[in-house]
């Protein structure tokens, strides 16, 4: 270990010092203060005698006088299984007023690539307890399955709700003769405020979810440069409890736009040549590096399942984030202002929701037989029913036919049922494609062309159209 005095500037987050020894990517520095305090950093870079730190803490109160010493070795997550049920910083340290962590074992937070040959191909299904996501577009173990937000959506109270419902249902474990993987949540913030982290801590452990749960937290007030450490962490613990304890990990990062504008802010430090809007050139790599860290692993009965959670801005799903985004994940799952402003919780729009892997979820023996007819039927339905809307406001509902007017009924029970069901209410499967039957029993059986006929015998409710109609014309009670 050697240390410098050699500091020739500082720029933003970024210290840059001259050495005369081969300094490595990424390897740990401790910049040591002229009032003692010591900060961690990071090497962004280093050529020509010459290195770039980014300052976890911060650069406040460093001067030219700080020394600078090279650790040796690259950014370590402390892992154990007494992590669950912890709250620690962005950089890894207990904020809860726990014990200290005394770990199993020290892994590097950049991880490592899961070889393509040892992957197993996700098509174990994952209940979340939102009919919009179990029935429309399914979460499935080992996916990477983005939530696309906006700016004041509940994005929030969403990631909480899939953080303290989300199960392996009992009969998928069995299928795979490991019913001893227990479920597990890590949840990672990334610049939310002060108010956001209170809500969440107070959710997490009102609901016991905190039990189950490992949560990093990097609020908005602290440094940027930590929002690029905190994922990394996470995905540690994440890989650590999957691929070792043999858990079931759902990783929740949130807000994957916080981590974006960090990079930016660091590319825009080291004068960088930016790209698309400001942002780095290299920030597919970098997103890929993270999201990459979903899956299952040959031999493994633990897996790792992310959904990351960014804010579009301007609502503009071709801004760079998002768009990068969607290249590198499985699909993603959409909030729309529309139906927030409809009153709908959660607001999800399924049309332009997307799960590639959700035919291999829902296949035989992973959820109820009728799942795959009944999401089809029902996607083509609110469909018809929205490009109908768009004709009403024109010709209005008298000049459409019976049968359409049962698709823009279709479409408003649809929202207003199925899609609709609050933050707290927890549906299992079964209880979402029964809603779905019931909906679909409001159109002639002639119109569920996509569904066997053996299915609709068995599941279409004869007088669903007519006891809807006989509530509409019913008076009230005295």
């Amino acid at each position: 270990m050697k240390e410098y005095q050699t500091i020739t500037e500082i720029s933003g987050p970024l210290v840059f010092a001259e050495v005369d020894e081969s300094i490595g990517y990424d390897e740990i520095v401790e910049i040591e203060t002229a009032d003692g305090n010591t900060r961690r950093g990071q090497v962004l870079e280093s050529a020509n005698g010459l290195v770039a730190i980014q300052v976890f803490e911060g650069t406040s109160g460093i001067d030219r006088n700080a020394s600078v010493r090279f650790m040796g070795e690259t950014l370590k997550m402390p892992v154990t299984e007494d992590l669950l049920g912890r709250v620690l910083d962005g950089s890894g340290n207990p904020i809860d007023g726990g014990p200290d962590i005394v770990p199993d074992d020290r892994h590097d937070i950049v991880g490592e690539a899961i070889n393509p040959v040892s992957r197993e191909y996700p098509e174990e299904f994952i209940q979340t307890g939102v009919s919009a996501i179990d029935g429309m577009n399914t979460l499935v173990r080992g996916q990477k399955l983005p939530i696309f937000s906006g700016s004041g959506l509940p994005h929030s109270e969403l990631a909480l709700q899939i953080a303290r419902q989300a199960t392996v249902p009992e009969e998928d474990k069995a299928s795979d003769n490991d019913e001893g993987s227990e479920f597990a949540v890590v949840f990672g913030a990334m610049g939310i405020t002060q108010e956001e982290a209170n809500e969440f801590m107070a959710d997490f452990e009102r609901t016991g979810a905190l039990e189950r749960s490992v949560v990093f937290m990097n609020l908005a007030d602290d440094p940027a440069v930590e929002r690029t450490v905190t994922p990394r962490m996470a995905l540690t613990t994440a890989e650590y409890l999957a691929f070792e304890k043999d858990y079931h990990v759902l990783t929740i990062l949130t807000d994957m736009t916080n981590y974006c504008e960090a990079l930016r802010e660091i590319g825009a430090a080291r004068e960088e040549v930016p790209g698309r809007r400001g942002y780095p050139g290299y920030m597919y790599t970098d997103l890929a590096q993270l999201y990459e860290r979903a899956g299952r692993i040959e031999g493994k009965d633990g897996s790792v399942t992310q959904i990351p959670i960014l804010t579009m801005p301007g609502d503009d799903d071709t801004h760079p984030i998002p768009d990068l985004t969607g290249y590198i994940t499985e699909g993603q799952i959409v909030m729309d202002r529309d139906l927030n402003s409809q009153g709908i919780e959660p607001p999800i729009n399924v049309l332009p929701s997307l799960s590639r892997l959700m035919d291999d979820g829902i296949g035989e023996g992973l959820t109820r037989g009728d799942h795959a007819d009944v999401k089809d039927q029902m996607f083509a339905a609110y469909a018809e029913g929205e490009d109908l809307r768009d004709l009403v406001n024109i010709v209005g509902r008298e000049a459409l036919s019976e049968t359409d007017n049962k698709y823009l009924d279709f479409a408003d029970r649809f929202e207003e049922e199925f899609v609709n069901q609050g933050y707290r209410t927890n549906r299992s499967i079964d209880e979402t494609l029964d809603i779905g039957w019931e909906l679909l029993s409001t159109l002639p059986k002639t119109e569920l062309n996509r569904i066997d006929e053996e299915l609709i015998e068995e599941h279409y409710i004869e007088d669903a159209a007519a006891s809807e109609s006989d509530s509409e014309e019913a008076p009230a009670d005295d």
